[in-house]
């Protein structure tokens, strides 16, 4: 099935749809093969495997090309951070159609001022409704395929109240966003808030250990009424343990054999990144 259709009957189910974070090819392959239905590139993330922070450092350029890696390596639908756009209206036109080519079957844009920063650090800043609400339809306007799903994001909590982030939220469903995303609530009571107050769009919400939204189980979303729950850093906080665990290892032994029970063996780290298909591709197709 064309994965954007696919993701459009995830939004459409009466459940809650698990997107774990990826950042790399690898880490996405991880995600598929664990049986999840759909991934989500954050930018977060991406940005910290560059080994800068989340303060909108990165490029279009830069994030689209990780896009592609990541879309070509599986098979499930990409759900992609494309941040503010990179800029005003112009550039997030630009910007969903490139998304729209690296082949992701949706994306969220927000309402910070660029450059934006994650939208659970201090300082943010967020440009008008009336801004934003022309970047939306610029960017609705833009996508060529009408399945690629567009999400509206607001960082609007943390400088207006939540009030205004629910009436801006309710403006993108207006304008005819596929899925709505108010960042960094503060309480359970405000997620019960949210969902109470917007009926009829799918919602969708951030969940990380370290925020400021608490972290709920995924039953407790889904009978609130959310329909998309990201998990943006946790295999990136797990990747940078092991690393940094192994590298102790190395560091005091001279080698890691002392963790070796605990570490993917030779043949596991290539068969995640199926070398064994393009060992018979490469049997059928290149005569020796």
């Amino acid at each position: 099935m064309n994965l954007r259709k696919r993701m459009k009957e995830l939004l459409a189910r009466n459940r809650l749809l698990l997107a774990p974070g990826a950042f790399d090819g690898l880490s996405a392959r991880l995600v598929e093969e664990a049986g999840f239905d759909a991934l989500y590139l954050s930018g977060g993330a991406v940005a910290r495997s560059f080994g800068v922070p989340d303060i909108g450092l990165l490029t279009m350029s830069e994030v689209i090309e990780r896009a592609r890696q990541v879309v070509s390596a599986v098979k499930i639908p990409v759900i992609a951070d494309a941040d503010t756009g990179y800029g005003n209206a112009l550039n997030l036109v630009r910007a969903v159609r490139e998304f729209e080519r690296a082949g992701v079957a949706a994306i969220h844009i927000e309402d910070q001022v660029t450059p934006k920063r994650c939208g659970h650090l201090e300082g943010k800043e967020v440009i008008s409704l009336a801004e934003m609400e022309q970047k939306l339809a610029a960017a609705l306007e833009a996508r060529s395929d009408p399945d690629f799903a567009i999400i509206g994001r607001t960082d609007s909590r943390a400088i207006h109240g939540l009030i205004d982030a629910i009436e801006r939220a309710k403006a993108f469903a207006r304008l005819g966003a596929d899925a709505v995303f108010i960042e960094a609530p503060e309480s359970e009571a405000e997620l019960e808030a949210i969902a109470r107050s917007i009926r009829n769009v799918p919602l969708m919400v951030n969940m990380f250990k370290g925020g400021k939204t608490p972290l709920l189980p995924a039953a407790r979303l889904e009978a609130m009424g959310y329909r998309i729950a990201i998990f943006p850093s946790d295999t990136q906080r797990a990747a940078i343990h092991a690393m940094k665990e192994a590298l102790a290892v190395l560091k005091r032994d001279g080698f890691t054999e002392a963790i070796d029970d605990r570490l993917a063996t030779f043949q596991e780290r290539d068969r995640v990144v199926g070398l064994g298909d393009w060992q018979e591709l490469e049997g059928r197709y290149v005569k020796r």
